[in-house]
């Protein structure tokens, strides 16, 4: 009981201590060790060596690419001025009467074409400001809006998506970006119809109370988005222009899965000296690469004279080493969470959730992990890391589709992973300058309870009419 102890403590202690503040690169191996101490039954040195640091390793050398390209393309789009261009010209669209339908569409293309739910929160909130201010909306929704649009169904649900949270599911399962498309469809419109229904009532009930948009932020604060715009002046490239990245991110991927790379001959990665694997566990890797890496070349070439193409691209290239160590950092603690011999007991509980139907389980387990950590990514990556490999031979046992195995990881790390302690939600109401008091109850609905009915959603039509 002691190791299970063990493991128990080291969960709780890295939920609320990243919820403080503490770096997760060095909570983890910390609490791992942890957890190795407490158990009694593995020596520390050695796995910190070859347990924690060998699966941080390879999930650096397997999605560091992705990162590293999801990160400068968002930076390069943002510099650009396309990530304005593209929210100006919807919101120009919809008009100050569908204010938040316009915040939530305009992050939505966003970062469904790869950009940055950070650049999208910054470059998105002082349209919303405006917007909500001309409508008489209270200000307390903007974030409720733009988590709508950041990152629900453009991070896990919708087929093709470049977010990370839908590319880790893809080397455990032998899948590409568009698995499940139809599911992934569903558990999006649901999102989406769902999320910008409870911010239509609730705008509706609050200007019934009386309540108007009010200050720009919580008393005594300013935003940080407003700050980080207050002297953006510079002009914007035409929305085609803008949009033209976008299209050749979802585009080129969609075509690079389905059609170019199934068509090489790649009997090649059957040797060892290539990692005896095969295309299916590639493949998706391979097409988000070189779409990613096209796009970020078709901005450059479109807007060279615009930015400082130097400083953008080393801007970006830095920006995306700490997302991916901070993951690394959760993927490693649990490969050592994993080693232990108690263990067996939290995956057997786990496992026994609903033996009959795997999804039932591997949600739960994702959501449970990406509720502590605070991370849909870092979640997602301790489950698959502990359990991946059974989840998938379960699947396969009992008839279902790898794509749908993958759509259920995927928005299952979408659902408890928005708790108050999420870095993302903490960073998003700071750029609003607005408080957890003021506004969680919004986020808190459309981030973590409509997905969670999606996913309950798509677990359901998928185990009765498989995947689609």
């Amino acid at each position: 009981m002691a190791g299970l102890a063990g493991i128990i403590l080291s969960l709780f202690l890295l939920m609320y201590l990243a919820y403080r503040g503490i770096s997760v690169l060095l909570l983890a191996p910390l609490l791992a060790l942890l957890a190795v101490l407490v158990g009694g039954d593995a020596p520390l040195l050695g796995t910190y060596t070859q347990v924690f640091m060998t699966a941080a390793g390879k999930f650096v050398t397997t999605y560091f690419p992705l990162f590293l390209l999801g990160a400068v393309f968002g930076k390069l789009m943002d510099d650009s001025g396309s990530a304005a261009a593209i929210a100006h010209w919807i919101v120009a669209r919809t008009g100050a009467r569908q204010a938040i339908l316009a915040v939530v569409l305009a992050c939505a293309v966003l970062t469904y074409g790869g950009v940055s739910l950070f650049v999208v929160a910054f470059a998105v909130f002082p349209i919303a400001l405006a917007l909500f201010r001309e409508a008489g909306i209270p200000k307390r929704l903007i974030p409720g809006a733009i988590a709508l649009g950041s990152f629900t169904f453009t991070m896990t649900a919708m087929p093709g998506t470049p977010a990370i949270q839908n590319l880790i599911p893809m080397p455990y399962f032998g899948t590409d970006a568009f698995a499940a498309p139809g599911l992934g469809l569903l558990a999006s419109a649901i999102m989406l119809v769902g999320g910008t229904a409870w911010l239509g009532w609730r705008s509706a009930r609050l200007q019934a109370a009386g309540e108007g948009f009010g200050e720009a932020g919580a008393p005594g604060t300013r935003s940080l988005g407003a700050m980080a715009v207050a002297e953006d002046a510079r002009p914007l490239p035409p929305i085609w222009l803008a949009l033209l990245p976008v299209v050749v991110v979802v585009g080129l991927n969609y075509l690079l899965s389905h059609v170019v790379i199934p068509a090489m001959d790649t009997a090649y990665l059957a040797d060892p000296k290539y990692g005896a694997t095969t295309l299916d566990k590639v493949k998706g890797t391979w097409a988000i690469i070189v779409a990613l890496a096209a796009a970020c070349v078709l901005v450059l070439a479109l807007h060279w004279r615009a930015m400082d193409a130097r400083e953008s691209v080393n801007t970006g290239a830095s920006g995306s080493l700490l997302p991916i160590f901070n993951t690394a950092s959760e993927v490693g603690y649990g490969a050592v969470i994993a080693s232990l011999a108690a263990f067996a007991v939290l995956r057997d509980a786990v496992l026994g959730i609903a033996p009959d139907n795997p999804l039932i389980s591997l949600s739960v387990a994702v959501n449970v992990l990406a509720g502590i950590t605070g991370s849909a990514s870092g979640g997602m990556s301790i489950a698959l890391e502990a359990l991946g490999s059974t989840f998938a031979q379960m699947a396969a046992t009992a008839g279902i589709d790898p794509g749908l195995v993958h759509r259920v990881t995927a928005i299952s790390s979408g659902g408890f992973d928005a708790l108050p302690h999420n870095g993302a939600v903490i960073t998003l109401l700071t750029i609003c300058g607005l408080t957890h008091r003021q506004s969680y109850a919004d986020v808190g609905m459309v981030a973590v309870a409509i997905p969670v009915l999606a996913l309950v959603v798509v677990i359901l039509v998928g185990s009765l009419f498989g995947s689609f």
